[in-house]
C-alpha cells in the first residue's frame, strides 16, 4: 500500500520485524484500521514506533488524495 511504499525502505530491521507482526498477527484487518485511526486502543504488544508511523500516515496532514494503490514495481526496484 501507500504506507509500505513510503516507509519500508527507511525502516530498520527491527522496525520491519515489528511491521511484519503488526500486519500479520492480528486476525482482523479492521483491528489495525481502528488502531491506526485511534478509534480503539491497540494492545500493548502493538504499541510501538511502527504503529506510531502508521497513525501519522493515517492522519494525512498534507491532505493528499489517496484514491489508488501504488503500482507494485517499487517492490522490484534494486535495493540501495
Amino acid at each position: 500500500s501507500l504506507f509500505a511504499k513510503e516507509n519500508l525502505g527507511k525502516m530498520s530491521e527491527e522496525q520491519l520485524n515489528r511491521y511484519d507482526r503488526l500486519i500479520n498477527e492480528p486476525s482482523n484487518d479492521w483491528d489495525i484500521y481502528y488502531w491506526a485511526t485511534e478509534a480503539k486502543p491497540a494492545p500493548a504488544e502493538f504499541e510501538h514506533d511502527v504503529l506510531d508511523m502508521l497513525r501519522e500516515f493515517a492522519r494525512n496532514r498534507n491532505r493528499e488524495q489517496r484514491l489508488q494503490q501504488p503500482d507494485l514495481e517499487y517492490l522490484f526496484e534494486p535495493q540501495r
